[in-house]
């Protein structure tokens, strides 16, 4: 018995030193995301890489969506009606604010003000007036939240949103490695509402 109690506290130990942590997780319109077989992620082609983004570090970020989305019985498709949008915010103000303040319209550059994640395909292409009331969750934002949106592009309906606290290296502003990258993606899935599939639980990585 006190096996495992050690077990158990080694796990919390290691849970409470982990330096990323999920800042939001939220489903929007009552979405089942189960019921999309495929998927396929934003790329450069679609906007711009957020301020300080590198191609490299998009790959990796990609790279680690991906496996996240393959280990939960999803197909990638160019042609996928379920687009995942990245968006990395470049501030350090500690705040909660609207997710779409009054007059916010598409933008080619970063959006300075300092509340609002800069995201590859612009956010407002989708996200309506009708969300306004919706609420970033802040109380943990800072340079380097990774947030994530499943949108249905063809009907421009956004589906799910989450945001993983930082995947810049404390005080240095660099981003993490690809390992430091993949386990955030993995806080960032944590939530998700589909779940890994049986074959892939518990394998070590």
């Amino acid at each position: 018995m006190r096996k495992y109690i050690f077990i158990i506290l080694g796990a919390l130990m290691l849970a409470s030193c982990s330096p990323f942590a999920l800042v939001n997780s939220e489903v929007y319109n009552d979405a089942d995301l189960s019921s999309y077989k495929t998927f396929r992620i934003v790329t450069p082609a679609d906007g711009h890489l957020p301020p300080g983004m590198e191609m490299v570090t998009y790959y990796n970020i990609a790279a680690a969506i991906r496996e996240q989305m393959l280990e939960r019985g999803f197909v990638e498709d160019a042609s996928s009606p379920l687009l995942i949008n990245i968006g990395l915010t470049v501030h350090r103000e500690i705040e909660t604010e609207p997710a779409l303040p009054p007059g916010y319209v598409p933008y080619s550059g970063p959006y300075y003000n300092g509340y609002y994640p800069y995201f590859m395909y612009p956010r407002p292409n989708y996200w309506a007036n009708y969300y306004a009331n919706a609420q970033i969750i802040t109380g943990m934002y800072k340079e380097g939240v990774l947030t994530m949106d499943f949108v249905n592009i063809n009907r421009k309906l956004p589906l799910y949103s989450a945001s993983v606290a930082t995947i810049l290296e404390n005080g240095q502003g660099q981003f993490r490695n690809l390992k430091g990258i993949a386990e955030a993606v993995q806080t960032l899935f944590s939530r998700f509402p589909v779940q890994v599939l049986p074959k892939y639980r518990d394998v070590d990585k």
